[in-house]
């Protein structure tokens, strides 16, 4: 197991995310949210991100996630999840400010097997793969703030983040990521949404370790209030 590094501490300060260490939704030694075998996010940094202004995280919002149930990591070992974490966490922001809700869910669903779902995983990274998304994709017409939830594996978001993100016109909306995590954080959704998230402002993202998700109220709470968001937003939901 590879501990973080001072690059690894200095990206996530680039970030500039709320960051807890420990573990996510998945993990393994080629899966950055199942082990921290391969925690350095990539230093290719031909995109960066186009900061909000001051005050554009607001208006209706939309949180679109991609989370994966089944044996997930869970403190070293497994443990079989219901709901994965990001979903609860989802769940969670939409309580806390009554957002519409999109879940992301892939045409073949990833197996409940840990290890089969780290191989699919390496082998979609490795050949830069858009897994199909299930249905209809939502209009963003109409939304402010566009929150984009989703595990980290293998220092980045599932590949199927990027097909969703690749085939919306972000114009007009602030993009906001959070993510669940073993020793990642963000990982590299702030480069890879910077090139997919066409016509997107972005604003500071949250990660919070994978078994701590019920416990990350405050987090949660302070970091709505930083991007200003609260109160009613919305009422739609697929689930």
């Amino acid at each position: 197991m590879n501990q973080p590094n001072h690059s690894s501490a200095r990206r996530r300060t680039i970030l500039r995310a709320a960051l807890f260490t420990g573990v996510t939704a998945m993990a393994a030694p080629h899966l950055s949210s199942c082990s921290p075998a391969n925690d350095q996010p990539a230093s290719d940094e031909k995109s960066s991100p186009r900061p909000a202004a001051s005050g554009a995280v607001r208006g209706k919002v939309l949180l679109a996630y991609f989370s994966r149930p089944g044996e997930n990591y869970h403190y070293g070992g497994r443990t079989d999840l219901k709901a994965g974490n990001t979903e609860v966490m989802a769940r969670t922001i939409r309580a806390l400010i009554g957002c519409d809700l999109y879940r992301i869910e892939p045409v073949e669903p990833y197996p409940a097997s840990y290890d089969a779902t780290v191989k699919r995983n390496v082998g979609e990274q490795e050949a830069d793969a858009r897994p199909a998304v299930k249905g209809a994709l939502p209009e963003l017409n109409g939304y402010g703030t566009v929150l984009l939830g989703s595990p980290i594996w293998n220092v980045r978001a599932p590949m199927i983040m990027t097909t969703f993100t690749e085939r919306l016109d972000f114009s007009g909306t602030t993009v906001v990521p959070f993510t669940t995590h073993a020793m990642s954080g963000l990982g590299t959704t702030a480069r890879d949404y910077a090139a997919s998230c066409r016509g997107a402002a972005f604003a500071d993202g949250l990660a919070v370790q994978g078994e701590e998700v019920a416990q990350a109220d405050t987090a949660l709470r302070a970091w709505l209030e930083r991007l200003g968001l609260g109160g009613s937003q919305g009422v739609a939901t697929r689930t």
